[in-house]
């Protein structure tokens, strides 16, 4: 009766065996990424995290996908970077409200569940979990043949960090004079690829991916699966001091500056401050795109902005040798939120 209904089900889709083999690629993985927080090892039905060594903490949580990069990644069968991104995008999303990360869940929803692919998934997961100290304590791999093709899959991700109530950062604090420093993006992060995709034609022919692009030094699909990049350890030191902090993701810096800033105040950025990545030069160029849709749609070179005072900036810029002093914080007058010269 057993071998029956397994074979019913391999026949529907569904490979359990496939799925046991996943389990065994991944647990020494996920493992490493556990610290003495984790009461619980991979395999039960809910995963336990120990809170220390806080005084009045207040947990902050984000979830969020890696979008159609991921197409990009099954094109060029490289699933590792990925995982990074995710991992990077769902921590800086909580390093903009001050916290740091305790522990990360994942969902893999797959086609076919190929488990050497879900291991690399896992691996990029893992290794960068592992950079800001953070457990992948849990996890789901779902197999749903019709609902992706064989190859296709989708990455989620779910993340919970702490801090401590008297330092959160929400942006209240954000005065006219303020500075604003950008840190720069190391590419499109997980945002824009559907138009990437369409500019370049890669749905149709998977070959441009191929291509040598001498402003990139590299092939273009390389420059497109280049990981997004993780702030935590770089702007950790400075969280006490930082007025506000935004996560330059789908919108550009037109749509997410706004999210930190008081009524009363706007943003007003020197375009000549920074250099615009050939990634983005290239991509505009070949799809005849203005600069106010680019400026909308990418990050421009810019992954996270910090609002300071001038001697936090002046620390900043001395500490972090790639950050820029792009902007300024002006009294809000009409409208128009973000105003790039």
């Amino acid at each position: 009766m057993k071998s029956k209904h397994k074979g019913a089900y391999a026949l529907a889709g569904v490979d359990i065996s496939a799925a046991d083999k996943t389990k065994d690629l991944i647990k020494d993985l996920v493992r490493t990424t556990f610290g003495p927080e984790v009461l619980t090892d991979i395999g039960h039905f809910g995963a336990f995290f120990k809170l220390r060594q806080y005084s009045d903490p207040v947990l902050v949580s984000s979830a969020d996908g890696v979008g159609t990069k991921l197409k990009i990644a099954v094109l060029m069968e490289k699933h590792d970077t990925v995982g990074m991104d995710l991992v990077n995008h769902c921590t800086n999303d909580i390093l903009c409200c001050g916290a740091s990360p305790l522990f990360m869940l994942d969902y893999v929803g797959l086609g076919k569940l190929q488990p050497q692919t879900v291991a690399a998934l896992v691996s990029g997961l893992a290794e960068a979990c592992k950079e800001v100290g953070c457990a992948l304590i849990g996890g789901e791999t779902a197999e749903m043949p019709g609902m992706y093709k064989s190859t296709d899959y989708d990455l989620v991700g779910f993340i919970v960090g702490v801090v401590e109530k008297a330092r959160v950062i929400s942006g209240v604090n954000i005065v006219e004079g303020d500075v604003v420093v950008g840190l720069p993006s190391s590419g499109l992060h997980t945002n824009g690829y559907s138009l990437v995709r369409k500019v370049f034609g890669i749905d149709r022919d998977a070959i441009s991916l191929k291509m040598i692009y001498p402003e990139l030094g590299r092939t273009l699909g390389e420059a497109l699966l280049q990981p997004h990049r993780c702030y935590h350890n770089d702007l950790k030191p400075f969280l006490g001091e930082i007025h506000g902090l935004a996560h330059i993701t789908g919108g550009g810096l037109v749509g997410n500056i706004p999210r930190v800033l008081p009524e009363n105040c706007s943003v007003q950025l020197d375009r000549s401050a920074w250099q615009v990545p050939s990634i983005f030069e290239l991509i505009q160029k070949r799809g005849s795109i203005k600069d106010d849709e680019m400026y909308h749609v990418f990050n421009m070179g810019i992954g996270m902005v910090a609002v300071c005072g001038q001697e936090t900036a002046d620390k900043m810029l001395s500490s972090l040798a790639d950050a820029r002093q792009i902007g300024q914080i002006v009294k809000a007058n009409g409208s128009e939120r973000v105003i790039i010269q």
